[in-house]
């Protein structure tokens, strides 16, 4: 008869540990990167304050849209394949850069989508983990071309964390706040 009640606390233990899992993210986010998104909406609205001074209106007007993009949901929504990606550099040493397109390849490895940006001088490498229907985090390390692509943790000079939105059919991107170089938040662009 003991046994029943040990099995019936044992099971509502096992539900109450569940429902508090935080999910392998937890385990793998370093501290600087948590600061770095709770600093999220501080960081974008600074950059766009201090974008708000460029030169070029094209290069304004693509940051902007970028920035107010609608989060879609990803239900449905496959990343896998190949990408035009273009990076969007807002705030810090210039106000604003918005560079050229390059070449991205999201991959399934078996836990997840991978992302690596295959062209251009600055490159990332990393994996995404679900938030809500709408976001996902990014984890990613940072190099340039012709050096090692670094694991994500290797150190705060390549760590990389950043929030992905859907933004239509066939485009998405992901929001850094307070990258490591350069500026105060980029928008990497995705399109097919």
């Amino acid at each position: 008869m003991l046994r029943r009640p040990a099995l019936a606390l044992l099971a509502l233990f096992s539900s109450i540990t569940a429902s508090l899992a935080t999910g392998e993210i937890e385990s793998l986010i370093t501290d600087a990167d948590r600061e770095r998104l709770a600093s999220f909406e501080r960081a974008k609205e600074q950059a766009l304050g201090e974008a708000e001074g460029a030169d070029s209106q094209t290069a304004l007007a693509a940051l902007r849209k970028a920035a107010s993009a609608e989060a879609l949901p990803f239900a449905d929504f496959d990343l896998t394949g190949d990408w035009q990606c273009r990076t969007l550099k807002a705030g810090g040493l210039a106000k604003l850069v918005v560079y050229g397109w390059f070449d991205c390849r999201v991959t399934d490895d078996g836990s997840g989508w991978r992302l690596e940006k295959l062209t251009g001088s600055q490159r990332t490498v990393g994996r995404f983990f679900t938030e809500s229907d709408t976001r996902l985090t990014y984890l990613g390390g940072f190099f340039v071309a012709g050096d090692a692509a670094p694991a994500y943790g290797a150190g705060i000079d390549s760590d990389q964390v950043g929030y992905a939105v859907r933004t239509g059919p066939e485009s998405w991107q992901i929001e850094f706040p307070l990258p490591r170089y350069e500026s105060t938040f980029d928008i990497l662009e995705l399109r097919r």
